[in-house]
């Protein structure tokens, strides 16, 4: 960009820590609907991304065509080492040589885990507005989530906030040497470790033009929390290719079916899921559909197979699914969709997508879940991290159908009509932002 309010059609460089079909987490799903609406309306859309091949030198950048669009380019950085660094000098090299091969009138990034913070400095010296679509709490928490990860303590406790010398301890511990004459050095090393990239990202956060929170919810705790100018976040919620999420038709089955559908981690709460499963009772299915994840997995899958009775023969692991073909491959075969998340997650693509195809929801009592699930009217609501609420809930659709449907009817809240946010609607509105952004970028000039 330089110097003159974006065009019509203009070229935009998407940023993003993984893309589809390498990574299937929301943020990378989000960002390949938005670039392939993107480039749908006549716009130039660039993507730079990341891999991980550990037979292939760190850094190499490659160029590859995106699976379904032509007209998006992907630029794929290796980063097979060193993941849990935030800079990395030759990353922010690749990035250049990407700037100066698309020339682009709009940077937008949706996460820089395992990238390069420092890429928005590359970006910023170049008078380029930026945009960044807050996906999570990276920004303001190292981990992203919130959750703590103690050896020897609670796991997976949830954090009440950031404080440099608390990440030390409750959650880079795991890295201390583990002598117990070095623990001081450890603590106060790891302290200001988190202090530097503290810094760091506050640096880089003041050269962005505008942020993006998808949920009422986390725009609060970054404004809050994180102190981030009001008027520079604005609330949008995702878009979705409705064409993509058209046409259910439910298979026939005696049995009652809930379904999860994401990662194999354990913030997502899968775990909780098999464990309130096995206090549902008899009338009830469950299907995990998710890449799968080494002895995560494998330890998710014992704990179904040690359920009360039988009720492990009636959990079914079903992999990972084609995004585009979620309806045939997931809606079609449910009657609910549970997301048991345990982390206080901000607007999770599983919810609106189910709620598009009309299936109904349960999910946490917490942050962005429970704003867009209202108990009793499009899905129902369980006290966060209670097994034994959670079982409460599914047993009601299990004895009542009928409440199923209705709530899955219901759909959107925000909609009349229970339709959320289109893909074409979602560009337009970012657009706008883009141009917004864009002459905020010369009036700072």
């Amino acid at each position: 960009m330089q110097g003159r309010i974006i065009a019509n059609s203009l070229r935009v460089l998407q940023v993003i820590h993984g893309y589809p079909p390498r990574y299937n987490a929301g943020s990378e799903v989000y960002t390949q609907t938005l670039s392939r609406g993107l480039a749908g309306q006549g716009h130039s859309v660039s993507v730079f991304s990341r891999k991980e091949d550990p037979f292939r030198p760190d850094y190499e950048l490659t160029t590859e065509a995106e699976s379904t669009e032509p007209r998006i380019t992907l630029f794929v950085v290796n980063l097979a080492n060193g993941r849990d660094r935030y800079r990395h000098a030759e990353v922010d090299a690749r990035f250049d040589e990407v700037l100066d091969r698309t020339n682009p009138e709009v940077v937008h990034i949706g996460h820089l885990n395992h990238l390069s913070t420092s890429m928005v400095e590359r970006a910023s010296r170049r008078r380029i507005p930026i945009v960044f679509t807050l996906h999570d709490y990276w920004l303001m928490c190292p981990r992203g989530q919130f959750l703590q990860a103690n050896i020897g303590g609670e796991q997976w406790a949830l954090c009440d906030g950031q404080e440099d010398r608390k990440c030390s301890v409750h959650c880079y511990s795991r890295y201390y040497t583990g002598l117990a004459e070095a623990k001081v050095e450890d603590e106060e090393y790891w302290t200001s470790w988190v202090a530097n990239r503290m810094e760091h990202i506050r640096q880089m956060v003041e050269r962005v033009d505008i942020f993006i929170a998808p949920s009422k919810y986390l725009r609060n705790r970054f404004v809050d929390e994180f102190r981030l100018p009001s008027d520079k976040v604005v609330y949008l919620d995702y878009g979705f290719d409705h064409e993509r999420l058209k046409g259910r038709s439910r298979l026939k089955e005696e049995a009652f079916v809930f379904g999860y559908i994401g990662t194999h981690t354990i913030p997502k709460g899968i775990p909780l899921l098999i464990e309130a499963f096995g206090q549902v009772g008899d009338g009830a299915r469950l299907r995990i559909w998710g890449r799968e994840n080494g002895h995560v997995t494998a330890t998710m899958k014992e704990m179904a197979r040690n359920l009360p009775g039988d009720r492990g023969d009636y959990v079914e692991w079903r992999g990972e699914y084609n995004n585009d073909h979620i309806v045939r491959e997931v809606f079609n075969n449910v009657d609910a969709i549970v997301v048991p998340s345990i982390w206080v997650e901000n607007s999770p693509l599983v919810i609106h997508e189910a709620q598009q195809a009309r299936v109904p929801v349960i999910t946490s009592d917490l942050g962005g879940m429970s704003e867009y699930v209202r108990h009793e009217v499009n899905g129902l609501l369980f006290a966060p991290r209670k097994s034994e609420e959670l079982a409460r809930q599914m047993r009601r659709l299990v004895d009542n159908p009928e409440l199923a449907r209705r709530l899955g009817r219901r759909g959107y809240l925000e909609s009349a009509v229970g339709d959320v946010p289109s893909i074409e609607t979602h560009v337009e509105k970012l657009v706008e932002l883009y141009e917004s952004a864009s002459r905020s970028r010369l009036i700072s000039a």
